[in-house]
């Protein structure tokens, strides 16, 4: 399927998509853990990827790492759930690097401390369902220091690494009717 004929409004697969992250343990393995709950919507132009746009919202309660002792402490301590119920990201520039990648950089907001990051996508697959929407798929990833977002409890800090690997596997659906073209 051609990039123009991809353009349109899409709204995440919230089934279909994993928003994770994986951190270093100074005494142990990697940390890796995803967010349950998440919505966002996109708007793709296929003929000029620079008027593409993105936004994310992260339900913080939402956050898993198989281990509820860890979870609680990354909700409370770490991202401070009762003040900042949500992580979000807006996008502030796309652009294409090669034929199936592209650049997506933007606004990252975690305890209310908003900094830019690019996150760099390949687009794996898109189709037409037997319903007559069009599904897309991307993958992508960043990697962030976590102190520049205020996330610095000390006590078990000093034990996860400042740097943390995002990863993106993101499907979104256009359905009949939201075509832009």
């Amino acid at each position: 399927m051609t990039t123009t004929a991809l353009t349109g409004d899409y709204t995440l697969d919230t089934a279909r998509t994993r928003i994770g992250f994986v951190a270093r343990h100074t005494i142990g393995p990697e940390v890796r853990g995803q967010f349950e709950k998440f919505e966002g919507s996109a708007h793709l132009d296929g003929d000029d990827p620079a008027n593409s746009s993105v936004e994310l919202t992260i339900q913080v309660g939402s956050i898993q790492t198989r281990n509820a002792r860890r979870d609680d402490t990354l909700r409370r301590k770490f991202l401070k759930l009762d003040d900042h119920p949500t992580i979000t990201f807006v996008s502030t520039g796309a652009r294409q690097v090669g034929e199936s990648t592209f650049e997506l950089a933007g606004d990252l907001t975690i305890r209310g401390v908003t900094k830019p990051v690019t996150v760099a996508f390949a687009r794996i697959g898109a189709e037409h369902d037997p319903q007559g929407d069009v599904r897309i798929r991307f993958r992508g990833s960043a990697t962030i220091d976590r102190k520049d977002w205020g996330v610095r409890w000390t006590a078990a800090a000093g034990l996860v690494g400042g740097k943390v690997a995002l990863e993106l596997d993101v499907a979104a659906i256009r359905r009949p009717g939201e075509d832009a073209l």
